[in-house]
């Protein structure tokens, strides 16, 4: 469906492992409202895809859409500049997002934005353990419920991604939102402010949830999302 004049178009971009699932309880909330909403499955386990390639299949999936609200979660800020530079993009929000810089990759971006000191001193603070697994920071939060009935297997993601430049030129000159959940333990608040702050001089929406936030708040974050969409007209 290619949204009408009272809709926008909302284009949702997954993190790691690329999968649309991600997506599947953030969808049907926008669409009953009358919003026009797909998410793009990436082949993130492929070695031979990049972020050139990930860009060019969001393209495709916008088509011959407009009033699109770019929505990147994640490892999806490193495709979601890409976009920007080729299809008509009204509004780009991050969600729990890595933001890049031009031309740096998504491998370096750990280093240059202090990423791992700020998880593991959150990790301090909150009395969880700093030793990275699944559980402990990406499904503390997300009902049980959705994790039974999701994919079996997770899709990996290829390294060659992290080694890859983002090759853009500079930020679009069109409203850019940064969005991040209030109890992320992979990308902790305050480290998610400074990096809006410091890359792209904006100040951070919160809302409750964890890093997987479309799992677990779904319908916090449709809000957020539309609240924004409005003001952004």
């Amino acid at each position: 469906m290619v949204n009408d004049a009272r809709g926008a178009s909302f284009v949702l971009i997954p993190g790691a492992g690329g999968m649309a699932w991600y997506w599947h309880r953030v969808l049907p909330l926008l669409k009953h409202v009358r919003h026009d909403a797909i998410a793009v499955d990436l082949p993130s386990d492929d070695e031979s895809a990049g972020l050139n390639d990930y860009a060019e299949i969001v393209v495709r999936a916008i088509g011959q859409r407009s009033n699109v609200i770019l929505v990147a979660q994640s490892l999806g800020g490193f495709t979601a500049p890409l976009v920007c530079a080729r299809a008509p993009v009204r509004m780009l929000v991050f969600v729990n997002a890595m933001i890049p810089r031009p031309n740096e990759t998504a491998g370096a971006w750990w280093e240059n934005t202090g990423a791992v000191r700020a998880r593991v001193a959150a990790a301090g603070a909150g009395g969880y353990s700093a030793e990275f697994d699944l559980p402990t920071y990406f499904l503390h939060d997300v009902p049980e419920t959705v994790l039974r009935a999701g994919p079996s297997d997770q899709r990996p993601q290829a390294e060659a991604v992290f080694n890859e430049r983002c090759r853009f030129e500079r930020w679009p000159s069109i409203p850019i939102r940064v969005i991040a959940s209030a109890k992320d333990r992979f990308f902790p608040l305050e480290f998610q402010r400074r990096v809006a702050r410091d890359r792209l001089k904006v100040n951070t929406e919160v809302l409750p949830g964890g890093h997987l936030v479309a799992l677990s708040n779904p319908q916090g974050l449709v809000d957020l999302l539309l609240r924004l969409e409005r003001e952004a007209r």
